[in-house]
């Protein structure tokens, strides 16, 4: 196998990306379909084609020459641009698919040059009374002679021809738009085309080929001295100056021929110029220009796949990447690609060939257009472009890309994604090691998550109290030994919320703890998987718990608009990690936190059924936070057949009272709590836990309300519930409304 894709004797220079893309680009397509298209749909009709080709090529080339001086282009052109952004899997996927192209671009090329013997074949009918219409009797043998100097001689031959041959393609060009056409209508008409024409789109489908010249300029990059500047330089060239000759070849075959002639005759252009014989001459140079530059590019790619490792087999692999040891020559891949070629001359259709190139190449530029968008978006340092173009350039390319493809043909588009997505994860499941679009994605979703961070901070601090949402932070030293807080912090942060857990280690900061840092983390994720979670997961090393409970209240969040709820945990079994706690309640208060500490216990959560709430009399502050913290935590997938119940404890006769308060709250904030689930209890002072646990001794999760005055420096409050579920006492910072 090669050890690089480069050609060490490379010394190619601009000239050739310039002629290997225009020779391309003023190829058969001009002289056998283009008079054809304007016939067709008219002068304005293939203006309309122009311009949306080059809307997707002009894109193509800028996001090419901006990718191409970001990094070192080796061997492989398109493929080795694509693959280095996107990824190897999704790279070798498209990859395939352009050399496939590429290779049936061979073909349908030398079958237009087959056409160019028409005069010829119809001279030799007529003088020897034959009857030979078939030009395979001419593509076969020419496409034979063209394998056997590119598989002796390689690509310098094809590049000595390529001068000549582009030389006779002027020259051609030259006499058609310098002819003066007998066929000249009487009324130019620059809208008319012929009754009954075919479809835009498909006509667009013919055409497009003859714009898809910068992909053939891309692929000698590992033959060039300076691939930065040559690319760039050549591919915009080539571009621009194939579509101004296109334009106006467009009006020279309106003002020359009618649009019945233009469709009658394949080869009007030689009625139109001044010199008939010289547009068959220029056409079998156009075709055969073109058809050296896909058989000299289709190969590279080829290679520079089996360089990659892409196929399955390291032996398929290694024979595609071979190349001969003076320049690299890929010798197997052209053999491939001749093979390729053989077959669709064989099928001989020119028409049906070029629909099977346009979606290929679509496909390709639509991907390398959106290699540049999100490269742009994604801001990485590591992309650094001499050359830039702008980010809604190629967002345009890609989009028409897209569109355009379905247009031409939904059924062969639809085709042409699905192969290509089960190839690309033929290629996943064979490199799992690999990465795919993650990288390049990644840095979007980085800076997505940014903007919408920034926004989020700037927007109207007033909406945080007219619509409450747990923005919250939970710190644990317990994360390996229970898992309900962060259970907890799951379903607070599935659908409605913002949750981060911490986990804390005791220690300063040093190498020793800064590891055991990261082997927790890594331990918090896989830990993490499975579930249905989105938790931020961290951790944080302070020598005291109250310093970290310090910094955590100070973290910004991952919301972007700071946190306003704080979970702490502790064992029934345990009770003194609470002691840690609750010294620090008056500082996280002073903070605007809301406060909930789990109470955790052999039952956990039991079976997610029922889940409590209580109020007390004197426990409206938190009433509302309770209420809405018991909604969002049964929006979660694990409580879908839970239910919430109220209980509200009253002093003589206020029960209707507080009921009817209770309801008015519910139907207000249209909470899916149905009034039978709400239960007014009596209760006298000082028997408050013995009536909690009758009631709620079996439930799965009960809330419990508790204000700072309660405490008074001692444990006795989160006491006394022995053989209850997990219990969660909730304070909250200050009354909130719920609407």
């Amino acid at each position: 196998m090669a050890k690089t894709l480069m050609n060490q004797n490379a010394k190619f220079g601009t000239m050739p990306v310039f002629l290997t893309a225009l020779s391309t680009i003023l190829g058969a397509i001009l002289f056998l379909r283009f008079g054809w298209a304007v016939g067709q749909v008219g002068f304005w009709g293939v203006i309309g084609i122009i311009f949306i080709g080059h809307i997707i090529t002009i894109p193509t080339a800028l996001a090419v020459a901006e990718i191409a001086t970001n990094q070192r282009v080796q061997g492989g052109g398109a493929y080795y641009i694509i693959s280095r952004s996107f990824g190897l899997n999704i790279g070798g996927a498209i990859g395939l698919a352009l050399f496939f192209s590429q290779a049936i671009s061979v073909a349908f090329y030398v079958i237009a040059f087959g056409e160019a013997f028409e005069p010829l074949l119809t001279y030799i009918n007529n003088t020897f009374d034959l009857t030979i219409e078939d030009r395979r009797w001419i593509s076969i043998p020419a496409m034979a002679i063209l394998s056997i100097i590119i598989l002796t001689n390689g690509a310098n031959v094809g590049m000595k021809a390529l001068y000549l041959v582009v030389f006779v393609l002027l020259v051609s060009l030259l006499f058609f738009f310098l002819g003066d056409s007998p066929l000249k209508p009487y009324d130019i008409q620059f809208h008319s085309h012929v009754p009954d024409n075919l479809n835009f789109f498909f006509v667009f489908t013919i055409i497009f080929p003859a714009f898809t010249g910068l992909a053939a300029g891309l692929g000698l990059s590992g033959d060039l001295k300076d691939p930065k500047r040559s690319i760039p330089r050549g591919t915009l060239w080539a571009t621009i100056a194939g579509m101004l000759i296109y334009i106006a070849a467009a009006y020279k075959f309106t003002v020359s021929a009618s649009p019945e002639e233009l469709v009658a005759d394949q080869l009007i252009m030689q009625r139109i110029a001044i010199w008939g014989p010289i547009i068959p001459i220029g056409l079998a140079a156009a075709s055969l220009s073109s058809a050296l530059g896909s058989i000299m590019v289709a190969p590279r790619t080829l290679q520079a796949i089996g360089y990659d490792n892409i196929f399955p087999e390291a032996r398929i692999n290694h024979w595609f990447a071979r190349g001969k040891k003076k320049d690299n020559e890929p010798v197997n891949g052209s053999l491939v690609t001749i093979l390729i070629a053989f077959v669709f001359i064989i099928v001989g259709d020119i028409n049906f060939v070029a629909q099977i190139i346009s979606m290929f190449f679509m496909v390709t530029y639509a991907a390398i257009c959106m290699v540049s968008f999100l490269e742009h978006f994604a801001a990485d340092p590591a992309y650094r472009p001499t050359f830039r173009s702008k980010w809604y350039i190629s967002l345009t390319g890609a989009v028409f890309s897209f569109w355009i493809m379905f247009q031409m043909n939904a059924i062969y588009a639809s085709l042409s994604i699905l192969i290509m997505g089960l190839i690309y994860f033929a290629i996943t499941y064979y490199s799992k090691e690999r990465r795919g679009l993650n990288k390049l994605f990644r840095g979007v979703v980085f800076q997505l998550s940014r903007q919408l961070q920034i926004f989020a901070q700037r927007a109207d601090k007033e909406d945080r109290e007219i619509s409450w949402r747990p923005f919250g932070v939970c710190i644990s030293h317990d994360t390996f030994k229970r898992r309900s807080a962060f259970d907890v912090m799951r379903w607070l942060s599935y659908k409605y919320g913002f949750g981060t857990y911490i986990h804390f280690i005791k220690g300063y900061l040093n190498e020793e703890t800064t590891e055991e840092s990261k082997a927790s983390l890594k331990r918090l994720i896989n830990l993490a998987r499975g579930g249905k979670n989105r938790v931020f997961l961290d951790t944080i090393i302070s020598p005291s718990y109250t310093s970290a409970i310090g910094q955590v209240v100070q973290l910004s969040g991952i919301s972007g608009k700071g946190n306003n709820l704080i979970l702490f945990e502790f064992s029934r079994t345990e009770p003194e990690t609470l002691k840690e706690i609750l010294p620090n309640y008056k500082m996280i208060e002073s903070a605007g936190f809301d406060v909930c500490i789990l109470n955790t216990s052999y039952k956990s959560f039991g079976y997610k059924k029922e889940l409590h709430i209580w109020i007390r009399p004197d426990d409206y502050e938190n009433a509302n936070l309770m209420i809405l913290l018991g909604y969002i935590i049964l929006g979660h997938p694990d409580w879908k057949k839970g239910q919430i119940k109220i209980f509200a404890l009253f002093h003589g006769d206020e029960a209707q009272n507080k009921r009817q308060q209770l309801l008015e709250l519910v139907k207000e904030g249209r909470l899916p709590i149905s009034p039978s689930n709400i239960e007014m209890v009596p209760y006298e002072k000082g028997n408050r836990k013995q009536v909690i646990s009758t009631y709620s001794q079996d439930a799965d999760l009960t809330l419990i309300g508790f204000r700072n005055e309660m405490l008074k420096g001692s444990l006795e409050f989160f006491e006394g519930y022995t053989d209850f579920g997990n219990i969660l006492f909730v304070s909250a910072n200050k009354a909130m409304d719920i609407e």
